[in-house]
């Protein structure tokens, strides 16, 4: 499964900040990007594996174009990971 994530731009005394669009409540973050976006994968299996176990469907993704019109996300990283579904 691919998401995709917004991802606020850290500096050297704030982490990356990540947000998962589709998923309301995932969030994650990483002192760097590349920890970010792992940290996001891992944030990602943990909402779906929750979901799942309390019957809850899991919504769908939405394009990179979508999210990239969402006003709150103007000016942050935009990317997509994929989670296999082994991870849940």
């Amino acid at each position: 499964m691919k998401y995709p994530i917004a991802i606020e731009h850290g500096d050297d005394t704030h982490a990356f900040g990540v947000v998962v669009p589709d998923l309301p409540g995932c969030f994650s973050a990483g002192d760097t990007l590349d920890e970010a976006l792992e940290n996001a994968k891992e944030a990602i299996a943990g909402w779906i594996d929750l979901e799942i176990d309390e019957g809850h469907p899991i919504p769908k993704a939405s394009s990179l174009a979508e999210i990239s019109k969402m006003d709150k996300f103007k000016g942050w990283y935009l990317s997509v990971v994929e989670v296999s579904s082994e991870s849940f």
